[in-house]
């Protein structure tokens, strides 16, 4: 599961956002399974090269929400999906979704261009 998660330092967005998002996407995606154990929040600070307290925020914030759970004295797993909040894999990209549109647009590229564009990228 380490191998799946890589954060951006130089990225505008905050490291735990970045984490956070990531860690959705693999329960929405299917790579990571309800029950499945998460690494501690030491190891994976240690192999992101970040702060615990970063990895923690994220991690908290994913037990807020319903997509992990943690037991005193047991490590954090993956909740239920019946108890984690209905995200749809199409959801969690609609934001980036809109970003590249309105870029585009601001770059005069037409709908058929941006299309062409994404098929391209699809197949590389």
């Amino acid at each position: 599961m380490l191998e799946l998660i890589k954060v951006n330092p130089s990225s505008g967005e905050p490291i735990y956002r970045q984490l956070h998002e990531q860690i959705v996407r693999l329960i929405v995606g299917g790579q990571l399974q309800v029950d499945q154990v998460l690494p501690s929040v030491r190891q994976l600070a240690e192999h992101l090269a970040v702060n615990p307290m970063t990895v923690s925020r994220a991690i908290q914030q994913l037990v807020e929400q319903g997509w992990l759970e943690r037991r005193r004295g047991q490590p954090t797993r993956v909740a239920n999906k019946q108890d984690a909040p209905a995200t749809t894999s199409l959801q969690l990209l609609e934001s980036q979704a809109n970003d590249l549109i309105t870029k585009a647009k601001q770059l005069g590229i037409c709908l058929d261009d941006l299309k062409s564009l994404m098929e391209q990228q699809w197949d590389k």
